[in-house]
């Protein structure tokens, strides 16, 4: 961790900032453990504090300055976040062809809400205030930065603050961004374009037009691609609406790719998914009393004829006999296991765009990596300026993991990372002599990508500074 945490040249923005401010601690210190222990055993300020004598390395400063430090810390994010994406660009040839943005959510068990902590949809469907964070990943996998809106803000709304300050202060070339349906917007579009930029996004299909299901459902010009696998593709323009140099909305027509594909293996999924929802359905048919407006939630729509009471919630059964809705179950059949994406770039093929969009996963998996491996919830500070340098701290622990997965090939899962660097802990057998104790093939790669010796049972306490020290070089 030592030794990406220098590469990436942290360490020296900290001392840069630490001269011109008048403090009794140092900054990188603070920041260094709070990012060491996010990634090994996550927790409290307070308790991360409390377990700082388990690392080699020494830490001067108190609980306190932890909590100041947070505060300095928030005061120099933009300019931290380009410095680190410039430090990744030299070390690890950052490739910004694609870039990938998905938005999640996370939620604050607190009394009320603030400006940040709002009321929104929250992605574990929970009724507490919640922070929207909006996250921008290169082709390799590695974050590139990251931005917080408040919780009450549309997933769509957030994608233009982060492009626009990215286009603007990191000096990208053209690159297609790559998203999900909830982005698919003809604002979006339209700013991608207008920058010289391109776009891959999913398109709803069963949200569509008649005219694009039909096209979906058409068995003509399918290709077989594997097995159970089918795809075909059509160049079809599309007028979006977009807001011109007097802030007026107008209509302009832009070519567009459309590729569909059938997935037989997306098909069973779907309808698997869906059966859960059906079952309860006609649960609330049988006993509609023991429903609300709240716990039909994901069953309601396949009930015809349901009607609740606007402020009870509950099902209103006196002149209504709800009924399974057995036209809306065939129609979702009908698409189940079909997908469509609509993309800028009419000269890619059609594999290579699914191939593209299919790179999504990676983002999906940093923020569950984000919410299991690294806890980045509960946050345990409520000042905006501490939740923010908390999610700093989340961000830079998440990038660490990145490249040490990209150092050695993304064999291992940040869990089997952490798990192995977690065991490979020293325990005193006399004075200034440890003994470690654990090996595995996880400490291997490591050791060998990064160039440090793992295999050594018995290491004395010069030795382990040696080594700590010949990291920061």
């Amino acid at each position: 961790l030592s030794k990406i945490y220098h590469e990436l040249g942290i360490h020296q923005f900290w001392a840069n900032r630490q001269r011109n401010l008048k403090l009794d601690y140092q900054l990188d210190q603070v920041f260094r453990m709070l990012v060491y222990q996010r990634i090994l055993d996550p927790g409290s300020k307070k308790y991360t504090f409390e377990h700082k004598d388990g690392y080699f390395e020494d830490y001067n400063f108190s609980l306190d300055d932890v909590y100041r430090a947070l505060s300095r810390i928030n005061g120099y994010q933009d300019a931290f976040l380009l410095k680190l994406h410039q430090n990744v660009s030299k070390n690890y040839g950052r490739d910004t062809s694609n870039v990938f943005y998905d938005v999640t959510n996370y939620y604050f068990e607190i009394d009320s809400a603030d400006e940040l902590r709002r009321k929104g949809v929250s992605k574990e469907h929970r009724p507490d205030p919640i922070v929207q964070l909006g996250l921008l990943m290169d082709q390799q996998g590695l974050p590139i930065t990251y931005k917080l809106f408040s919780g009450n803000t549309n997933d769509c709304n957030t994608l233009l603050p982060i492009l626009s300050e990215v286009k603007a202060n990191y000096g990208l070339k053209r690159m297609v961004v790559v998203a999900d349906k909830g982005l698919n917007t003809s604002e979006n579009i339209g700013y991608n374009l207008i920058k010289g930029d391109g776009y891959i996004y999913s398109q709803t299909i069963r949200g569509a037009s008649r005219e694009m299901q039909q096209y979906v459902l058409d068995p003509a010009e399918y290709r077989n691609i594997g097995e159970n696998f089918r795809i075909k593709s059509r160049f079809y323009p599309r007028t979006i609406t977009v807001m011109n140099s007097q802030n007026k909305p107008v209509s302009v027509m832009i070519d567009e790719k459309q590729i569909i594909f059938y997935s037989e293996k997306y098909a069973r999924r779907a309808k698997a998914e869906r059966e859960p929802a059906i079952q309860k359905a006609l649960q609330l048919i049988q006993r509609p009393g023991a429903f609300t407006h709240s716990t039909a939630q994901g069953a309601a729509k396949y009930v015809k004829d349901l009607v609740f009471n606007k402020k009870t919630g509950e099902v209103i059964t006196a002149g209504h006999a709800p009924q399974l809705d057995l036209d809306r179950i065939k129609k979702e059949e009908e698409l189940d296991g079909y997908y469509a994406i609509v993309t800028s770039e009419l000269d890619m093929t059609d594999e290579d765009v699914i191939e593209s969009y299919r790179g999504l996963w990676r983002i999906e998996e940093s923020f569950r990596i984000t919410k299991s491996e690294l806890e980045a919830r509960p946050v345990y500070v409520s000042r905006e300026d501490r939740i923010n340098a908390h999610f700093l701290t989340c961000f830079v622990s998440l990038l660490i993991l990145r490249c040490l997965q990209l150092k050695t090939n993304f064999r291992f899962s940040a869990r089997r990372l952490v798990d192995s660097l977690n065991a490979y802990s020293g325990s005193k057998l006399e004075e200034n002599l440890f003994v470690f104790d654990h090996r595995d093939e996880v400490l291997d790669a490591v050791g060998q990508a990064c160039g440090i010796d793992f295999t050594l049972k018995y290491r004395t306490l010069g030795e382990i500074k040696k080594l700590l020290a010949k990291q920061k070089k």
